[in-house]
Protein backbone atom coordinates (compact mmCIF):
# COMPACT_ATOMS: atom_id res chain seq x y z
CA UNK A 1 0.00 0.00 0.00
CA UNK A 2 2.90 2.28 0.84
CA UNK A 3 4.50 1.61 -2.55
CA UNK A 4 1.19 2.43 -4.26
CA UNK A 5 0.93 5.78 -2.48
CA UNK A 6 4.57 6.49 -3.30
CA UNK A 7 3.99 5.84 -7.03
CA UNK A 8 0.95 8.15 -6.99
CA UNK A 9 3.05 10.84 -5.29
CA UNK A 10 5.81 10.43 -7.88
CA UNK A 11 3.32 10.78 -10.73
CA UNK A 12 1.94 13.95 -9.16
CA UNK A 13 5.45 15.37 -8.84
CA UNK A 14 6.20 14.52 -12.47
CA UNK A 15 2.97 16.19 -13.56
CA UNK A 16 3.77 19.31 -11.52
CA UNK A 17 7.29 19.46 -13.00
CA UNK A 18 5.88 19.00 -16.51
CA UNK A 19 3.34 21.79 -15.92
CA UNK A 20 6.08 24.08 -14.60
CA UNK A 21 8.15 23.51 -17.73
CA UNK A 22 5.09 24.24 -19.89
CA UNK A 23 4.40 27.47 -18.00
CA UNK A 24 8.07 28.39 -18.25
CA UNK A 25 8.06 28.12 -22.05
CA UNK A 26 4.70 29.90 -22.28
CA UNK A 27 5.92 32.69 -20.00
CA UNK A 28 8.24 34.04 -22.71
CA UNK A 29 5.31 34.31 -25.12
CA UNK A 30 3.29 36.07 -22.42
CA UNK A 31 6.14 38.49 -21.68
CA UNK A 32 6.55 39.41 -25.34
CA UNK A 33 2.79 39.77 -25.75
CA UNK A 34 2.60 42.14 -22.79
CA UNK A 35 5.56 44.18 -24.05
CA UNK A 36 4.58 44.45 -27.72
CA UNK A 37 0.78 44.05 -27.64
CA UNK A 38 -0.68 44.58 -24.20
CA UNK A 39 1.36 47.61 -23.12
CA UNK A 40 0.91 49.52 -26.43
CA UNK A 41 -2.87 48.98 -26.21
CA UNK A 42 -3.01 50.27 -22.62
CA UNK A 43 -0.75 53.19 -23.57
CA UNK A 44 -2.96 54.07 -26.54
CA UNK A 45 -6.01 54.17 -24.28
CA UNK A 46 -4.16 56.55 -21.97
CA UNK A 47 -2.82 58.69 -24.82
CA UNK A 48 -6.33 59.05 -26.24
CA UNK A 49 -7.35 60.99 -23.13
CA UNK A 50 -4.55 63.56 -23.30
CA UNK A 51 -3.47 66.37 -25.57
CA UNK A 52 0.12 65.52 -26.49
CA UNK A 53 2.31 65.88 -29.55
CA UNK A 54 4.66 63.08 -28.60
CA UNK A 55 7.63 65.45 -28.82
CA UNK A 56 7.32 67.25 -25.50
CA UNK A 57 7.48 66.09 -21.90
CA UNK A 58 4.28 67.88 -20.91
CA UNK A 59 0.75 66.77 -21.69
CA UNK A 60 -2.74 67.94 -20.79
CA UNK A 61 -5.51 65.58 -19.70
CA UNK A 62 -8.65 66.36 -21.73
CA UNK A 63 -10.80 63.27 -21.08
CA UNK A 64 -12.99 62.32 -24.02
CA UNK A 65 -12.34 65.50 -26.01
CA UNK A 66 -10.23 63.64 -28.59
CA UNK A 67 -13.05 61.17 -29.18
CA UNK A 68 -15.58 63.96 -29.55
CA UNK A 69 -13.43 65.78 -32.11
CA UNK A 70 -12.46 62.73 -34.15
CA UNK A 71 -16.07 61.59 -34.45
CA UNK A 72 -16.67 64.87 -36.27
CA UNK A 73 -13.61 64.48 -38.52
CA UNK A 74 -14.64 63.69 -42.11
CA UNK A 75 -11.16 62.51 -43.01
CA UNK A 76 -11.25 59.95 -40.21
CA UNK A 77 -14.58 58.53 -41.35
CA UNK A 78 -13.26 58.43 -44.91
CA UNK A 79 -10.29 56.35 -43.74
CA UNK A 80 -12.56 54.28 -41.47
CA UNK A 81 -14.91 53.21 -44.27
CA UNK A 82 -12.02 52.80 -46.73
CA UNK A 83 -10.54 50.16 -44.39
CA UNK A 84 -13.72 48.08 -44.57
CA UNK A 85 -14.07 48.84 -48.27
CA UNK A 86 -10.58 47.39 -48.75
CA UNK A 87 -11.57 44.27 -46.79
CA UNK A 88 -14.78 43.74 -48.77
CA UNK A 89 -12.88 43.84 -52.06
CA UNK A 90 -9.68 42.14 -50.93
CA UNK A 91 -10.95 39.10 -49.01
CA UNK A 92 -13.26 37.44 -51.61
CA UNK A 93 -10.77 38.06 -54.40
CA UNK A 94 -7.73 36.64 -52.63
CA UNK A 95 -9.63 33.65 -51.21
CA UNK A 96 -10.91 32.59 -54.63
CA UNK A 97 -7.62 33.16 -56.47
CA UNK A 98 -5.47 31.46 -53.82
CA UNK A 99 -7.88 28.51 -53.66
CA UNK A 100 -7.78 28.06 -57.44
CA UNK A 101 -3.98 28.19 -57.39
CA UNK A 102 -3.91 25.63 -54.58
CA UNK A 103 -6.19 23.28 -56.54
CA UNK A 104 -3.92 23.50 -59.59
CA UNK A 105 -0.68 23.13 -57.63
CA UNK A 106 -2.09 20.24 -55.59
CA UNK A 107 -2.89 18.23 -58.71
CA UNK A 108 -1.06 14.91 -58.88
CA UNK A 109 -0.54 15.29 -62.64
CA UNK A 110 1.28 18.63 -62.42
CA UNK A 111 5.06 18.51 -62.61
CA UNK A 112 7.56 20.88 -60.96
CA UNK A 113 5.04 21.78 -58.22
CA UNK A 114 7.69 23.14 -55.86
CA UNK A 115 9.00 25.50 -58.53
CA UNK A 116 5.55 27.00 -59.11
CA UNK A 117 4.84 27.24 -55.40
CA UNK A 118 8.11 29.09 -54.87
CA UNK A 119 7.36 31.53 -57.69
CA UNK A 120 3.95 32.38 -56.26
CA UNK A 121 5.40 32.69 -52.74
CA UNK A 122 8.25 35.06 -53.67
CA UNK A 123 6.08 38.24 -53.38
CA UNK A 124 5.14 37.24 -49.82
CA UNK A 125 8.75 37.34 -48.59
CA UNK A 126 9.52 40.51 -50.55
CA UNK A 127 9.19 43.67 -48.47
CA UNK A 128 6.31 46.03 -49.19
CA UNK A 129 8.69 48.93 -49.80
CA UNK A 130 10.44 47.11 -52.65
CA UNK A 131 7.14 45.98 -54.15
CA UNK A 132 5.78 49.52 -53.84
CA UNK A 133 8.72 51.03 -55.72
CA UNK A 134 8.48 48.41 -58.47
CA UNK A 135 4.71 48.81 -58.82
CA UNK A 136 4.93 52.60 -58.95
CA UNK A 137 7.23 52.14 -61.93
CA UNK A 138 5.04 49.49 -63.60
CA UNK A 139 1.75 51.32 -63.10
CA UNK A 140 3.15 54.79 -63.70
CA UNK A 141 2.02 57.00 -66.58
CA UNK A 142 5.20 56.19 -68.48
CA UNK A 143 5.49 52.64 -67.17
CA UNK A 144 5.50 49.38 -69.11
CA UNK A 145 1.82 48.66 -68.42
CA UNK A 146 0.68 51.85 -70.13
CA UNK A 147 3.11 51.13 -72.94
CA UNK A 148 1.58 47.68 -73.42
CA UNK A 149 -1.98 49.05 -73.40
CA UNK A 150 -1.04 51.57 -76.08
CA UNK A 151 0.61 48.92 -78.26
CA UNK A 152 -2.49 46.75 -78.02
CA UNK A 153 -4.59 49.78 -78.98
CA UNK A 154 -6.64 49.46 -75.79
CA UNK A 155 -6.03 53.13 -75.03
CA UNK A 156 -4.33 55.99 -76.80
CA UNK A 157 -3.39 57.94 -73.68
CA UNK A 158 -1.69 57.06 -70.42
CA UNK A 159 -3.82 55.92 -67.50
CA UNK A 160 -2.89 57.22 -64.06
CA UNK A 161 -3.47 54.02 -62.10
CA UNK A 162 -2.07 55.35 -58.82
CA UNK A 163 -2.64 59.08 -59.12
CA UNK A 164 -6.24 58.97 -60.30
CA UNK A 165 -9.09 58.73 -57.82
CA UNK A 166 -10.95 56.52 -60.28
CA UNK A 167 -8.35 53.75 -60.43
CA UNK A 168 -6.08 54.12 -57.39
CA UNK A 169 -8.09 52.16 -54.83
CA UNK A 170 -8.75 49.13 -57.05
CA UNK A 171 -5.13 49.16 -58.21
CA UNK A 172 -3.86 49.02 -54.62
CA UNK A 173 -6.29 46.18 -53.81
CA UNK A 174 -5.13 44.18 -56.86
CA UNK A 175 -1.45 44.63 -55.94
CA UNK A 176 -2.13 43.63 -52.32
CA UNK A 177 -3.91 40.49 -53.54
CA UNK A 178 -0.95 39.62 -55.78
CA UNK A 179 1.53 40.15 -52.93
CA UNK A 180 -0.33 38.11 -50.29
CA UNK A 181 -1.81 35.41 -52.50
CA UNK A 182 1.07 33.00 -51.85
CA UNK A 183 0.38 32.91 -48.11
CA UNK A 184 -3.22 31.78 -48.46
CA UNK A 185 -2.29 29.45 -51.31
CA UNK A 186 -0.07 27.55 -48.86
CA UNK A 187 -2.91 27.42 -46.33
CA UNK A 188 -5.30 26.02 -48.94
CA UNK A 189 -2.73 23.45 -50.06
CA UNK A 190 -2.33 22.30 -46.45
CA UNK A 191 -6.10 21.94 -46.21
CA UNK A 192 -6.37 20.03 -49.48
CA UNK A 193 -3.58 17.67 -48.48
CA UNK A 194 -5.46 16.81 -45.29
CA UNK A 195 -8.16 15.15 -47.42
CA UNK A 196 -7.34 11.42 -47.81
CA UNK A 197 -6.35 10.44 -51.32
CA UNK A 198 -8.87 7.59 -51.10
CA UNK A 199 -11.69 10.15 -51.21
CA UNK A 200 -10.49 11.43 -54.58
CA UNK A 201 -10.07 7.90 -55.91
CA UNK A 202 -13.55 6.85 -54.74
CA UNK A 203 -15.10 9.92 -56.40
CA UNK A 204 -13.19 9.17 -59.60
CA UNK A 205 -14.44 5.57 -59.62
CA UNK A 206 -18.02 6.81 -59.16
CA UNK A 207 -17.59 9.00 -62.23
CA UNK A 208 -17.76 12.33 -60.38
CA UNK A 209 -16.38 15.33 -62.22
CA UNK A 210 -13.60 17.44 -60.61
CA UNK A 211 -16.18 20.19 -60.03
CA UNK A 212 -18.54 17.82 -58.21
CA UNK A 213 -15.69 16.23 -56.27
CA UNK A 214 -14.53 19.57 -54.94
CA UNK A 215 -17.91 21.02 -53.95
CA UNK A 216 -19.54 17.79 -52.72
CA UNK A 217 -16.59 16.07 -51.03
CA UNK A 218 -13.48 18.20 -50.61
CA UNK A 219 -14.98 21.55 -49.61
CA UNK A 220 -17.21 20.13 -46.80
CA UNK A 221 -14.17 18.29 -45.39
CA UNK A 222 -11.95 21.37 -45.35
CA UNK A 223 -14.71 23.76 -44.23
CA UNK A 224 -13.16 24.31 -40.74
CA UNK A 225 -9.80 25.14 -42.33
CA UNK A 226 -11.54 27.43 -44.83
CA UNK A 227 -13.15 29.26 -41.94
CA UNK A 228 -9.78 29.81 -40.25
CA UNK A 229 -8.25 31.03 -43.52
CA UNK A 230 -11.12 33.49 -43.97
CA UNK A 231 -10.71 34.84 -40.43
CA UNK A 232 -6.94 35.27 -40.84
CA UNK A 233 -7.43 36.95 -44.21
CA UNK A 234 -10.04 39.35 -42.83
CA UNK A 235 -7.91 40.31 -39.83
CA UNK A 236 -4.85 40.94 -42.00
CA UNK A 237 -6.85 43.02 -44.47
CA UNK A 238 -8.10 45.32 -41.70
CA UNK A 239 -4.48 45.91 -40.67
CA UNK A 240 -3.45 47.07 -44.15
CA UNK A 241 -0.87 49.83 -43.99
CA UNK A 242 2.53 49.19 -45.56
CA UNK A 243 1.51 48.66 -49.19
CA UNK A 244 -0.71 51.77 -49.18
CA UNK A 245 1.85 53.87 -47.33
CA UNK A 246 4.54 52.91 -49.84
CA UNK A 247 2.53 53.37 -53.01
CA UNK A 248 0.00 56.17 -52.47
CA UNK A 249 0.35 57.39 -48.85
CA UNK A 250 -3.45 57.54 -48.75
CA UNK A 251 -3.81 59.67 -51.88
CA UNK A 252 -4.86 60.90 -54.29
CA UNK A 253 -7.14 63.22 -52.30
CA UNK A 254 -7.41 60.58 -49.52
CA UNK A 255 -9.08 58.10 -51.89
CA UNK A 256 -6.88 55.23 -50.63
CA UNK A 257 -6.53 56.49 -47.07
CA UNK A 258 -7.18 53.82 -44.41
CA UNK A 259 -7.10 53.98 -40.62
CA UNK A 260 -3.48 52.82 -40.56
CA UNK A 261 -2.22 55.63 -42.80
CA UNK A 262 -4.51 58.16 -41.10
CA UNK A 263 -3.17 57.32 -37.63
CA UNK A 264 0.42 57.28 -38.86
CA UNK A 265 0.02 60.66 -40.55
CA UNK A 266 -1.35 62.28 -37.39
CA UNK A 267 0.89 60.56 -34.84
CA UNK A 268 4.30 60.41 -36.53
CA UNK A 269 4.34 62.54 -39.66
CA UNK A 270 5.34 66.21 -39.63
CA UNK A 271 3.77 66.94 -43.01
CA UNK A 272 0.61 68.29 -41.34
CA UNK A 273 2.40 70.25 -38.64
CA UNK A 274 2.98 69.16 -35.07
CA UNK A 275 2.06 65.47 -34.50
CA UNK A 276 -1.10 64.71 -32.48
CA UNK A 277 -0.46 61.40 -30.69
CA UNK A 278 -3.48 61.66 -28.42
CA UNK A 279 -5.87 62.48 -31.26
CA UNK A 280 -4.49 59.66 -33.42
CA UNK A 281 -4.75 57.18 -30.55
CA UNK A 282 -8.45 57.92 -30.12
CA UNK A 283 -9.02 57.07 -33.79
CA UNK A 284 -7.15 53.79 -33.41
CA UNK A 285 -9.14 52.87 -30.29
CA UNK A 286 -12.49 53.56 -32.00
CA UNK A 287 -11.50 51.40 -34.96
CA UNK A 288 -10.28 48.61 -32.68
CA UNK A 289 -13.51 48.61 -30.66
CA UNK A 290 -15.52 48.46 -33.89
CA UNK A 291 -13.55 45.45 -35.14
CA UNK A 292 -13.94 43.67 -31.77
CA UNK A 293 -17.69 44.31 -31.85
CA UNK A 294 -17.98 42.92 -35.39
CA UNK A 295 -16.00 39.80 -34.42
CA UNK A 296 -18.16 39.30 -31.33
CA UNK A 297 -21.35 39.71 -33.37
CA UNK A 298 -20.17 37.29 -36.07
CA UNK A 299 -19.25 34.67 -33.44
CA UNK A 300 -22.66 35.10 -31.81
CA UNK A 301 -24.47 34.64 -35.12
CA UNK A 302 -22.29 31.64 -35.98
CA UNK A 303 -23.03 29.93 -32.66
CA UNK A 304 -26.78 30.49 -33.16
CA UNK A 305 -26.54 29.07 -36.67
CA UNK A 306 -24.78 25.97 -35.35
CA UNK A 307 -27.49 25.46 -32.72
CA UNK A 308 -30.20 25.70 -35.37
CA UNK A 309 -28.40 23.13 -37.53
CA UNK A 310 -28.10 20.81 -34.55
CA UNK A 311 -31.85 21.10 -33.82
CA UNK A 312 -32.88 20.38 -37.39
Amino acid sequence: MRFGNQSITNRKKEKIILNLWCYLFLSMTLVFYILFQGWPIVSSIYYSTIKWSGLTTGSVFIGLENYKNILQDELYWNAFFNSFKFTVRYVPMILVISMLLALVLNSKTLGAKNVYRTLFFVPVVTTASIIGIIMIFIFGSQGPLNGLLKKLAITNKSISFLSSGKYAFNTVVAIAVWKDCGTYMIYWIAGLQSVPREMYEAAELDGASPFTTFFKIVLPLIAPIAGIITILCTINSLKVFDIIKTMTEGGPFYKTDVVGTYVYRLAFSSEIGLPRVGYASSGAIIFGITVIFIVFLSNLLRSKFKKQRTIF
